[in-house]
Order: C-alpha cells, then structure tokens, then sequence
C-alpha cells in the first residue's frame, strides 16, 4: 500500500484511543489521492463518494469519517476526479465517469491485506450518491449504501438494480430534492429506508444536523456490516 505521510488530526479521546491515521494513500491505477483511516478491530470500510466538485478533504464528510471511525467503521475518502479532470465542470456530473473510480477504490481496498476482508459500504452526497448508487448496481460485494443530501434520481435504471441495502437522508429544508428522493426511493428493489431530519438544508450546516447524520448512518452501517459479514461466513 502507498502511503504518503499521516495527517494529522484534533480527534475526540474516543477516535483517538481507538483511531489509525487518516493517512494519505494513492488508490488504483487512476491514482487518487485519499485518506484512509483504519481503527482497531474495524468491522467494516465506508467508502466516501464526494459530490458537486467536493473532495477528500471535504469539512464535513471528514467530521462523518472521524465519527465512523470511533464507531469501528474505516474509513476512505477519495478524490474521484484528478486534477486535470476537476477542471472541466462536466466531469462532476458525469456519473458513470465517478462509479468506475469508485469501484477501482473497492478493488484496490480488497488488495490491501488490512482491508481485504471487511464489507464495504458507501456513503455519498449530492452527485456522489448517484454514482455510488451506479457503482453499487449488482454488486454482491457492497454491504450498505448511505446518501447525505444525495441526488439518488440521477442513477436512474441503476436503482432497480441495487441490492445493497439503501439509507437515503434528506433534509426537511431541501424542498425539491425531498421529491427527488421520493421519486428514487420508490424505484429502488433492495431492502431501504427514507428519512427527512428535521431543520436540515441540503448541506446540513444547520447546528446539530450533521450529528443526526452520523447517528443514523454509524447505525445503518454497523447493522449490515454485520448482517454482511454473517452471510459470508
């Protein structure tokens, strides 16, 4: 495994009695940048697709990540695009473009010996929830997905297709993409859940969202990681 240098981070006492990194690695032949944290007897990997020009050091999905983490969840978070690719704005938007970068991230996480087994899930936002959603797509390997504020509408055919079991989050003030989600909700065959948190915006910077968040994702997750891993046996 490549890895760069740590970064460095002010975690809570529990993430950091508990917390390996993050660190800086280069995942897959597309060489993206990410960070990887790994905590002691972790039970499964979430990896994170970012949306909307976003990246691996997004703010909030990294305060998700640290939360996941004292949680026994490890963590990747990746840019999907390269540099040269983020300079041209329809890449953002190309969902197929991010679902391929996001299962060369799930083949390069089963090459590493300290992830190779765990289950993997997905936690994406805005356009990231649809590529993980397109990536996901008859794909036994994936456990969970969770979507942030997501635009799951995008994935469009793919939704029938997804068997990992799906948690869409939406935020009681993000009026259009509530439908939006509705809409993709009603197409999606696997095991599922929707779930409006209560004064929330589409990015949740409204005081004590994000923690809503990270309560019902750290849940959803711990649940079929295990559920995953039991069936694997």
């Amino acid at each position: 495994m490549a890895r760069l240098k740590p970064i460095h981070s002010d975690f809570d006492v529990m993430a950091s009695q508990i917390n390996i990194g993050p660190s800086e690695v280069l995942v897959g032949p597309y060489q993206q940048r990410a960070l990887l944290g790994v905590p002691r007897d972790a039970t499964g990997l979430v990896i994170f697709a970012h949306g909307s020009g976003s990246g691996r050091l997004s703010p909030r999905n990294n305060h998700v990540a640290q939360a996941l983490r004292a949680h026994k969840q490890a963590t990747l978070l990746l840019d999907l695009l390269t540099p040269a690719e983020e300079q041209d704005r329809r890449n953002v938007f190309d969902i197929d473009l991010l679902a391929v970068r996001l299962k060369s991230a799930v083949k390069w996480a089963r090459q590493q010996p300290e992830l190779s087994l765990l289950p993997i899930g997905y936690f994406g936002a805005s356009t990231g929830a649809a590529a993980a959603l397109v990536a996901a797509a008859d794909d036994a390997q994936i456990a969970a997905i969770v979507s942030r504020g997501g635009r799951p509408d995008l994935a469009r055919q793919a939704l029938a297709l997804v068997r990992a079991p799906t948690l869409l989050l939406v935020g009681s003030l993000d009026g259009p993409v509530i439908t939006l989600n509705q809409q993709a909700f009603m197409a999606l065959n696997c095991p599922k859940k929707i779930l409006i948190v209560p004064g929330a915006g589409h990015l949740f910077e409204q005081s004590g969202t994000l923690d809503q968040v990270i309560a019902h994702a750290s849940k959803w997750f711990t649940v079929h990681f295990t559920r995953h891993a039991e069936k694997e046996i």
